[in-house]
Formats: structure tokens, sequence, C-alpha cells
């Protein structure tokens, strides 16, 4: 499985000539999965909550920032609240993971993006359920003044300000399965405020502890995108997991002794899974560099609606 996967992540973001062949006998699946999407958006009736809501998603499947984006947009506003879904966690239903700062479950009932988002916001709330709606008006009746909604761009039976984050380069211009485009990537002038990376964001990486030869342990979509980040020379293996997958001490320490390493490096996201763990960590700190002017759009918005 983590082979096929990886196969589908390298053909959606890091296409060769052989992925080309794969990605043209999908297109009929693509296409019929594109034209299902579009008429799924154009039949939505958006449900309006009474308070502000920012939508925060992507139309590419894996990691594109929305939970750094989420963090440096939610820790800007009073009365903030982070609702998502909460993948990879062992429970179900609404759960509220920290209320104004105050965290109140653990990492398996909360999931990796919500245990990271309610450490990193000591002002807000932080609620996953897979109901949305149920979610926002949880958070409205907590006393929330504006929700952001994580992963949100698909949530077209919400009405939101919807910003869509976008990479500087595609390679690979497809729907699903073909490629990584949830819909048809024509799509995203429905947003109301589309963040290039690189022009209207920028991540900031800082990795704390990496001095010394490591092993890379993590469990993120499409881990190849960590590279940029990782210290010359001292990476000397690699434990990659499935996304939202959870870590085993036993087995990371075997691996460590496998390839004659006392220190792992690992992401903010995954370190959040160990808890506890009795292993030497260093961590790649990301945070984003946004432009003023998506602030000033948000107050806009928000100005529009009072």
């Amino acid at each position: 499985m983590h082979r096929l996967v990886s196969f589908f992540e390298d053909m959606w973001y890091r296409p060769r000539w052989y992925h080309w062949t794969v990605a043209t006998l999908l297109l009929p699946i693509s296409l019929l999965y594109g034209v299902m999407m579009w008429i799924r958006r154009r039949l939505a009736l958006p449900m309006e909550y009474g308070l502000p809501v920012i939508g925060i998603g992507n139309l590419l499947v894996g990691g594109s920032g929305k939970t750094p984006m989420a963090i440096a947009l939610a820790s800007h506003y009073q009365k903030s609240a982070v609702v998502l879904r909460g993948y990879g966690r062992k429970s179900r239903g609404l759960v509220v993971v920290s209320e104004w700062g105050r965290v109140l479950t653990d990492i398996e009932t909360s999931g990796d993006e919500a245990m990271l988002l309610a450490k990193s916001l000591p002002a807000s709330t932080v609620i996953v359920s897979e109901n949305r709606h149920a979610a926002i008006q949880k958070a409205a009746s907590m006393g929330a003044g504006i929700v952001f909604l994580d992963d949100a761009f698909g949530k077209v039976d919400i009405k939101k300000f919807d910003i869509l984050l976008h990479p500087a380069r595609v390679v690979n211009p497809f729907p699903l399965p073909s490629g990584p485009f949830r819909e048809f990537p024509f799509e995203k002038r429905r947003a109301d405020l589309v963040l290039v990376e690189g022009r209207d964001f920028r991540r900031r990486v800082v990795c704390e502890g990496c001095d010394r030869t490591l092993m890379l342990v993590t469990a993120i979509a499409n881990p190849a995108r960590l590279e940029p980040y990782l210290p010359k020379g001292l990476v000397k293996c690699r434990m990659i997991l499935p996304d939202h997958a959870w870590f085993d001490e036993k087995k990371i320490v075997e691996k460590m002794r496998h390839c004659g390493v006392d220190r792992i490096v690992t992401t903010e996201k995954d370190v959040v899974k160990m808890e506890g763990f009795r292993i030497d960590t260093a961590i790649l700190k990301l945070t984003l560099d946004v432009d003023k002017k998506v602030f000033e759009a948000i107050d806009k918005y928000l100005k529009n609606r009072s």
C-alpha cells in the first residue's frame, strides 16, 4: 500500500515519463469525477450561521500549508475558533479539543492537526467534527466571534469567505485520480481570495536540534516536500509512514539502532503524537509569512458583514 501511495504522489507532484501513461489511462475516471464535483458545487445551497466563517482550503490533495495558515490567521483575531474534521483521530463525533486555549482532550481523541492547532493557539477554541455544521454552531454557542474552517474549499454547503492556497507551480493539471486536483483547476475562480505560495505567503522553517546525524520520522502527505528543509548531509535514513499514521516508539528505536543514529528529526504535526516517547528529537518548526493584504481582505469582509 505504501508503494502504491508513493507512486501516485510521484505521479501527481513529480511525474516522470512513465507516470503519464498511467495518468492518460485514468483520464476517463478523472473527467467523470471532475464533472460530478462541478455539478455538486453548482447545486449547493450554502448555509449562513450568523457569524463570519473563513474557509481555508486548497484544490490539490496533500499538504499545502492549511494548518499553519489557520494558525497564522486565527491568532490574529479575538474570540477565534478553528473547526476541522480531525483526520486520523481515534474518536468520532463532535469534540471540543480546546476551549480558549485550555486543552481538554488527549491526542488520540483530537488527532494530530487539531492538537497542533490547540497547542499553537493559546487564545482560541478548536473543535473537531465530521459534521462541520454542528461544529460551527457549537463554536457560536461558546461565544466565538469568527470561525476558521480548515480544509474548507470543498465544503460548498457552508456560506463563507473562501481562501484558497495554491502552489507556485503545478506539473500535473488533472483531477483525481490522474492528477492531484480535487476539482477542475478552473474552479479556483470560485474562491474569494487565491493565495499563491511564494507570492502571497512564504514558509519559514527552522530545524531545532539539527546538529548531528538524524533519522527522519514522519507521517504526513507528500513527505518529499520536507526535503528542501532538511539539514544537508545529516539525514542518514528515513522512516516514512502514511498520512496521520500513529507511531510505535519501539519500532522507531529499532530503526534508529539499525541506522546507527541517536536522534530523530520530525515535524510539529508528527511530534504531538510522540508525547511521552523517550527519544531524542529534533523538530522542523514551520511558520508562514503572510502578506498583509490577506488580513486586509478578511477585515474588509468582516466590516461588510457588520
